[in-house]
């Protein structure tokens, strides 16, 4: 990133004397906050008492990681910066998985610390925790802020961090005493006083260089990720995509930058994508990357991965170029630039022979179970999908439930699958759908989680309830920690490792969900038959509040394909 400086520094002045704890929530409100998620403690107790005052909704959550996982999950549903606030100490450290979850999958997110006051730092005070520190590898930037005079210019430069570029999350570290020191605040008249030179228009001649290997290519394929959703550039990746006729895969955090009823989709690739999207990635020969990673969960063994292809890496984060896979062409920028740009001259060619090479890979291996007499997770997503009309936004925790959702629900927009990418974090789901719901209440938002998933942050119940937030929630319930079942099945010849979450004392499955429920108050129900499946389904849509459907689902299902860790795409397996 470019040497910062400093800009103008006029200020919009007040004349009363506050608090610091005032400063930040009259901040908050300048920069449109409307919802913070917040726990309180002994550090953060002033702030607290400051948004008694304030228009802004404090959701509380049952848990600070819950309240981490919600404020992005507000963010994953929006675009906007979500926000979250903890105490010093455990309050701030239980954060801490939640603020690695977000610069991973690139979430733009606001995190507020309370700190102890000045003269106790270094001195392990009782909740002192050097927070700046121990996220200093999982963060955009990070303030600790010593004097009450610096917060707002603060806060508005931590706004801004936040949501350019590539977004990703900033914490802001407070302490007690600069919370409670009174001053006459200065407020920037503008959104932010700090700016730096942030390479995102795609330089012409790249552009040209991209336009005449596309030019020369037989066989092209568009591989797009989560930068394409943030920058706001779908409708430039449809009429890319159709002018120049080149098929689309995404990757998991891409999932909904393209159609995928569109014909060009070919959903996504990798570890548990699907057979034809990898397929096309490793044997195409001009690979045209634009907000992706290059990851290793779909190139596999990067020595193997599209070998024969011409590799283009666009993205807006010049750290990402080269740093997986080598680029042939390298573009530093925004993805809605170059697909604007690259639509100024569309060069549409048939790729006839392409084209049918893709079809036959989709007839051959296309997503496909096989039924049988109990209910498969597959025919539940299936079922979802088919009774919502793929119109749900969908919320996942992580595991075999999660690779099932992503495969079977069809996504046909932005933001409609929130999961965990990067990090693969068991217990997001829960606190992400409440997030996301408190965003967007005019949304069906359904939660689909495993049994060990939703249980990581099972509390969050209690904010569904006492928020009054009507999320639906459907565990796919196998009694095992599915993932690592299946590894073990594949890998170490069905050995169980502690993979096992049933009990051999209870007479049913367990823990007891929908009882669970009851003591949350919040409408819950079995399913134990596919005759009831699909009316239980109904019923959870049709219910006016939260509702929690507990699908019991066979442990013995694997999720296919499956490429091996460290396999290329020719070690797919599919039975």
């Amino acid at each position: 990133m470019a040497e910062a400086k400093t800009a103008s520094r006029r200020s919009a002045r007040s004349t009363t004397a506050i608090k610091g704890a005032e400063v930040v929530v009259r901040c908050l409100e300048q920069h449109g906050v409307e919802v913070l998620f917040a726990y309180p403690g002994g550090a953060s107790i002033e702030l607290h008492q400051a948004l008694r005052d304030s228009s802004i909704r404090v959701v509380l959550p049952r848990h600070e990681q819950g309240g981490a996982f919600a404020a992005a999950g507000y963010a994953r549903a929006t675009g906007r910066t979500g926000v979250c606030m903890a105490t010093s100490g455990p309050g701030a450290t239980n954060l801490v998985t939640g603020i690695a979850d977000a610069y991973m999958d690139s979430v733009p997110l606001l995190v507020i610390t309370g700190q102890v006051s000045q003269h106790f730092i270094g001195k392990n005070a009782f909740q002192e925790t050097d927070i700046i520190g121990i996220t200093r590898p999982i963060v955009k930037h990070s303030y600790l802020v010593l004097k009450p005079e610096e917060l707002p210019e603060v806060l508005a430069e931590a706004f801004f961090l936040a949501g350019s570029g590539r977004p990703g999350p900033v914490v802001v570290d407070i302490p007690k005493d600069v919370q409670q020191k009174l001053i006459v605040p200065r407020y920037p008249e503008g959104p932010c006083p700090l700016s730096y030179a942030l390479r995102s228009e795609a330089p012409d001649a790249d552009v040209a260089r991209l336009r005449a290997a596309i030019r020369a290519s037989e066989r092209p394929c568009l591989y797009v990720g989560g930068g394409v959703i943030a920058s706001g550039a779908e409708k430039e990746l449809l009429q890319v995509a159709e002018s120049y006729n080149l098929p689309v895969v995404t990757s998991l955090m891409g999932v909904g930058a393209f159609p995928e009823r569109h014909p060009l989709s070919l959903k996504w690739p990798g570890m548990h994508g699907t057979y034809y999207a990898s397929y096309a990635l490793n044997e195409c020969d001009l690979l045209i990357g634009v907000g992706v990673r290059y990851d290793d969960r779909v190139t596999g063994n990067v020595a193997t991965f599209a070998t024969g292809a011409t590799i283009v890496h666009a993205d807006i984060d010049a750290s990402e170029i080269n740093k997986n896979k080598r680029a042939d062409i390298g573009i530093v920028c925004d993805a809605r630039s170059l697909l604007s740009k690259l639509m100024a001259e569309p060069i549409y060619q048939d790729y006839a022979a392409w084209h049918e090479q893709i079809r036959t890979w989709k007839r051959e291996h296309p997503l496909s179970y096989r039924q049988r007499d109990a209910i498969l997770p597959q025919a539940v997503v299936d079922a979802l999908c088919r009774i919502t009309e793929g119109k749900a936004t969908i919320v996942t925790g992580v595991g075999q439930h999660q690779m099932w959702a992503a495969q079977f629900y069809t996504f046909e927009r932005p933001r409609q699958l929130l999961t965990s990418g990067g990090l693969g974090t068991m217990g997001f789901g829960l606190p992400s759908a409440i997030g996301a719901k408190i965003a967007r209440p005019g949304d069906t938002v359904i939660l689909i989680d495993g049994d060990g998933s939703f249980q990581m942050n099972i509390q969050e119940l209690g904010t569904v309830y006492c928020e009054d937030v009507p999320v639906k929630m459907l565990i796919l319930n196998n009694q095992h920690l599915g993932m690592v079942a299946q590894w073990e099945d594949r890998f170490y010849h069905s050995r169980r490792g502690n993979t096992v979450l049933r009990s051999d004392k209870a007479d049913r499955p367990y823990p007891n969900f929908p009882m669970i429920a009851a003591g949350y108050n919040i409408a819950a129900r079995d399913v134990w038959t596919q005759a009831e499946l699909e009316p239980a389904i109904r019923e959870m849509l049709a219910h006016d509040g939260p509702y929690l459907l507990d699908v019991h689902v066979e442990y013995q299902e694997h999720v296919l394909p499956m490429i091996p860790s460290g396999g290329s795409h020719r070690d797919i397996m599919v039975e």
